[in-house]
């Protein structure tokens, strides 16, 4: 099935946070490819892949990238696809890597998620591909309500809990 949306990531060393967003989109039924392309490293390749995305039926860009994260940004550059930016915790917490996402000139668009937030990304994308897809928005509609519905779970849970309250 050709992927509807590309995980991108500057190197498997980005795999244990950008898997989320797989893990979201499996869930979901979206079909989705994965690569890891350099900005830095491979700028050529990644020049190739993001102008070429469209032509492969590619809607949704999920790029993360951590430290001089330029990842999404380039891609951006290259392609009119929506571009999800995924800044990727490191050595000064997620900061840069998200300064180096968020900040882009206008005509640049990348919209940004959490640091280390690639099940957002994930269910971003979804929701971008379901607005023209009926049966997607549908399982979006159900994935979002089992989120709520785990949470009245949990609260109910808690409820059960109870601590002995001690004076002195």
């Amino acid at each position: 099935m050709q992927p509807l949306v590309s995980i991108i990531m500057g190197s498997t060393s980005d795999l244990p946070v950008m898997e989320a967003a797989a893990k979201v989109l499996n869930e979901l039924k979206v079909p989705f490819e994965m690569n890891a392309l350099s900005a830095h490293r491979t700028p050529e390749k990644v020049e190739e892949f993001a102008s070429q995305a469209h032509n492969r039926g590619v809607k949704v860009i999920i790029a993360g990238a951590g430290m001089a994260a330029h990842l999404p940004g380039v891609i951006a550059a290259f392609t009119p696809i929506p571009v999800i930016g995924v800044p990727v915790k490191s050595s000064f917490e997620g900061l840069d890597s998200l300064l180096a996402i968020v900040q882009m000139p206008p005509g640049i668009p990348v919209a940004t998620v959490a640091v280390n937030g690639a099940q957002n990304a994930g269910i971003l994308a979804a929701q971008i591909i379901a607005t023209g897809d009926a049966e997607l928005f549908d399982r979006v509609l159900a994935f979002k309500e089992s989120l709520k519905k785990k949470i009245i779970q949990a609260n109910d849970e808690l409820k059960a809990v109870s601590f002995e309250f001690k004076v002195g």
